[in-house]
């Protein structure tokens, strides 16, 4: 019976039978063995056993073709049909396999994928179980060293912060940290010690022969943009600070919840200091040695030394996360703010908190802060649009500059002890006079302009603002010198290198950027 076809072989089938749930015919051979194994039927897919299918009597007579197909020209075209059908059906095979091996490549890709995390976070859980078992034995035995401490009325002799990584430095990572020790009158001795020198340096010091000209500045160009400092999965680099020492290492802190330091000059990363468990949207370089600091939404300031990059000092000094990170002239001491409406005076070689500042905002979180350059005055942003300015010795409120239209979002004093700008989320920068308590100054940018840093220089010379772009403008008569549009995202940071010879920005594209001549 010719024309019934199997529609598995798509020959004339010897048994033919046929399926109750598709209404197809095939070879019972093979129908048998396909429901066997799959236990459906071949076209619907629809569940199908071989008690179901129903045998087709045929007549075994068949009838032959007609006369039109035993001519050569009947041949040919049977062959020609035949060789079409048989490229329709391989170019259906080759599509299938493509299907097939981009499935199966990507399942690969998955599974390497899973593979590496579940490996890093064993590694992370096997640190993390080495660093508990060494800090345990460590934390005990900081009591009776302690008992022993030089007694008040001595000042203690200066601790380095750089210890090189030692395994005793564990044990300086004290849960008390957030436990007051008081202002004690050695440190206000050195605080005003320190700031009668910075003072007298101020008024002998003129403009550095060395610094660079506007005209240079404002012929700067991008020399560099570096993209892989930090993991692209959270993209987003939030902080920036350069080494005063050697101004060709950049502190760099990422969303990634990294703190990466990059070498300019090299173009390669020299440690990655990792131990925050949130992002770190704070980082300042000691400017005399070779340590980091770093503030983290995870409410807690670490200090790291770099060559090791290795966690020395871990200090929880807020219920909140960090929103504000400066170091005294001295290299000893630390300014925070937090979420928690108070900022924090801390002694960074013991890892103490001296003294802290509640803030009074009536539940407003502070933004930012900075230390005034002699080391007396303390400035804080708050997020109702308030700058405040507190004498460091007594914790007290000594003046505030109102203005702004929205939460401060970024402050810096300028070296030459008069000036402090501030920015917010209003679109303006201004500039306010410490002697005589008044705005003197408002730069008014465009509208829906975001500012997120401020830095001087360390003549005072030009004031940076990283934001929508990343500008510079010469200070006294605030001229607009220089305008970057090179990031592709908001930039979050901005420094200036020794007398102005370069400038680092980071931004939300994760990218550090070195403009100069």
């Amino acid at each position: 019976m010719p024309s019934l076809i199997c529609a598995i072989s798509s020959e004339v089938p010897e048994v033919p039978v046929v399926s109750p749930v598709s209404g197809q015919v095939y070879e019972k051979r093979l129908i048998e063995k396909y429901i066997q194994e799959n236990g459906t039927d071949p076209i619907s897919k629809e569940p199908l056993s071989v008690d179901q299918l129903v045998e087709v009597k045929a007549s075994p007579l068949v009838k032959p073709k007609p006369p039109s197909a035993t001519s050569i020209p009947a041949i040919l075209k049977s062959l020609q049909d035949e060789w079409d059908a048989v490229m329709l059906h391989s170019f259906t095979l080759r599509q299938q396999l493509q299907t097939a091996r981009q499935e199966l490549s990507h399942a690969l890709y998955q599974h390497d994928a899973a593979c590496r995390v579940i490996a890093r976070l064993n590694k992370e859980v096997t640190a993390a179980r080495e660093a508990l078992a060494t800090l345990k034995p460590q934390a005990g035995a900081a009591t009776p060293m302690m008992m022993n401490a030089t007694p008040s009325h001595t000042p203690a002799p200066q601790t380095p912060v750089r210890t090189g990584g030692e395994t005793p430095a564990a044990g300086q990572m004290a849960d008390d940290s957030n436990e007051e020790t008081g202002m004690t009158p050695e440190i206000s001795a050195k605080l005003q010690e320190k700031a009668d020198v910075l003072t007298q340096q101020r008024k002998n010091r003129g403009r550095p022969e060395a610094l660079v000209s506007a005209d240079a500045i404002s012929a700067y160009t991008t020399q560099s943009s570096h993209p892989g400092l930090h993991s692209a999965s959270v993209p987003g680099i939030l902080a920036v600070d350069i080494y005063a020492r050697d101004t060709s290492k950049i502190l760099t802190g990422g969303a990634d919840k990294n703190a990466t330091v990059f070498n300019k000059d090299l173009e390669q990363v020299v440690a990655v200091l990792k131990g925050h468990t949130k992002k770190v949207n704070r980082v300042v370089y000691h400017p005399t040695e070779d340590t980091a600091i770093t503030g983290s939404f995870d409410t807690t300031v670490r200090v790291w030394n770099v060559p090791t990059a290795q966690t020395i000092q871990m200090l929880r000094l807020h219920d909140g996360p960090i929103t504000g990170l400066s170091l005294h002239a001295t290299g000893d001491y630390l300014l925070t703010t937090s979420t928690d409406q108070c900022w924090a005076f801390s002694d960074l070689r013991q890892g103490k908190l001296i003294s802290r500042v509640n803030a009074q905002n009536n539940g407003v979180a502070l933004t930012c802060a900075q230390f005034h350059p002699d080391g007396l005055l303390v400035g804080t942003g708050t997020e109702d649009a308030n700058i405040k300015i507190w004498y460091l010795n007594e914790g007290t409120n000594v003046a505030n500059f109102p203005g702004h239209t929205g939460p401060i979002s970024a402050l810096a004093f300028s070296e030459n002890g008069y000036h402090v700008a501030s920015a917010a989320e209003d679109s303006c920068i201004k500039l306010w006079d410490l002697r005589k308590l008044k705005n003197f100054k408002t730069i008014q940018l465009e509208e829906g302009y975001e500012v997120k840093d401020l830095s001087f220089d360390r003549s005072g010379s030009y004031l940076a603002v990283a934001g929508t772009d990343v500008r510079v403008f010469l200070c006294k008569q605030w001229n607009e010198l220089l305008v970057m549009h090179d990031h592709t995202a908001t930039a979050t940071g901005v420094r200036f290198g020794d007398n102005a010879r370069y400038i680092a920005s980071t931004s939300m594209d994760r990218t550090l950027k070195i403009y100069s001549s």
